[in-house]
């Protein structure tokens, strides 16, 4: 048990060593710091990746038309493939293992006007499903139903933005908006998480689009959920077989891979998750880099000290003190500059990393952080290696007889 005298000795060598004592800490709160930082920055690039794909539902196909590159079945190259609403009805019908829901989307730009107030969106015509696809929260109203698809209904859904920037502060639940020169009833305003330009969007029935453009069945791409239970290995399953399925309807050649393109985020997302494991375990590695680097440094500075000290713990012995006073003495002082200088870094490396928030979100690192048990447990080893490299240099030192200490220059 420490006594206050080994406390008031400790200060006192600090004050009267005020060089050795900084340079001692200042390595280990470095070490750290940046060691708190640099995986803090892992972290912050893992949130990028999920907050990038985890937008939006993560258990989705998006289905898009393309061209054939190659004859097949008498149809000639370069022929331009189409989705239909029977391509819908299609697929409910063939895959209801794997299917959990799917909707059409059909994207075209449109000048509205309310009042006086004008401006240029991105309309999206979807089914009532697609809400879960964009995991589009309600502010108010509703969101597109099925009746509203079955009638054409001339409604829209509009983004949190379009409100602000057409209605003000005016409530804008059953107002009337001109839409490419026609009226459309707003049933609901929405927000959503992916940012400013998804909150710029207006919502309406796939069939009241198709009504307008000719009363035709077309659709631009669809988007095709699976259900989360099948996993990775059966989302890939049900990739192939649909992908297989589409192609032989639509007369693409087996081994033709422009006709039609499948955007899996499920798979994208494992992929880019597993990259950024691997970038953050990099970071991991270059953090424990940065702590040997620390230990080394305080290991260092222990030697030296203890050799500088080597007169002064030559007179202590040869007034009485033990080997093991001796020891404990050195070892105090050590265990408690770095306690002290380690949790300095520490919190430093935290407010640091609480201070850049979404400033460095460019870089592609959003709300970097690290787990309070794992950096208390980097300091703590740090700590510890500091006392074992303190008590190897003086157990050394406590072992010299005092005559060769007062001898030592």
């Amino acid at each position: 048990m420490f006594s206050r005298d080994r406390w008031n000795e400790i200060f006192e060598t600090i004050s009267k060593n005020r060089l050795r004592t900084f340079l001692s800490g200042f390595t280990v709160a470095l070490g750290i710091f940046i060691f708190v930082i640099l995986f803090g920055f892992g972290n912050g690039l893992k949130n990028s990746f999920q907050k990038f794909f985890l937008d939006d539902a993560t258990n989705t196909f998006f289905l898009y038309p393309g061209k054939t590159s190659k004859p097949y079945r008498g149809f000639k190259s370069n022929r331009r493939i189409e989705f239909k609403n029977d391509d819908l009805t299609d697929i409910k019908e063939n895959f209801p293992f794997f299917l959990e829901y799917i909707t059409p989307r059909i994207t075209r730009g449109a000048l509205v006007k309310y009042k006086s107030e004008s401006n240029n969106y991105t309309t999206r015509a979807v089914a009532p499903s697609h809400q879960f696809a964009e995991k589009t929260i309600i502010m108010e109203g509703r969101y597109i139903n099925q009746r509203d698809i079955q009638l054409k209904k001339k409604y829209v859904v509009i983004g949190r933005l379009v409100k602000n920037d057409l209605f003000g502060s005016e409530n804008p639940i059953g107002k009337y908006i001109d839409l490419s020169n026609n009226n459309y009833k707003v049933i609901g305003v929405f927000q959503d998480d992916g940012g400013d330009n998804e909150e710029r969007l207006i919502y309406l029935p796939y069939t009241t689009r198709q009504q307008l453009e000719k009363s035709n069945d077309k659709i631009d791409r669809m988007i095709v959920a699976f259900k989360s239970e099948l996993g990775h290995a059966g989302a890939m399953t049900f990739e192939s077989k649909l992908y297989t399925f589409l192609k032989d309807k639509h007369n693409i050649a087996p081994d033709d891979e422009n006709g039609i393109y499948i955007r899996n985020t499920a798979d994208q997302l494992k992929q880019n998750q597993q990259f950024a494991s691997i970038l953050q375990l990099i970071v991991t590695f270059v953090g424990l880099g940065t702590l040997l680097a620390g230990i080394i440094g305080i290991s260092n500075i222990m030697v030296y000290v203890v050799k500088e000290r080597t007169k002064e713990l030559g007179i202590r012995k040869a007034l009485g003190a033990t080997p093991k006073s001796v020891i404990g003495m050195i070892l105090h002082e050590s265990i408690f500059i770095t306690t002290l200088t380690g949790f300095a870094g520490l919190i430093l490396g935290v407010t640091v990393l609480n201070f850049f928030g979404d400033r460095l979100k460019d870089f592609f690192i959003l709300d970097p952080y690290i787990n309070t048990g794992t950096g208390i447990f980097a300091t703590f080893l740090l700590i510890l290696f500091g006392a074992i490299a303190g008590y190897i240099p003086a157990k050394r030192a406590a072992k010299i007889k005092p005559i060769v200490a007062l001898r030592d220059e």
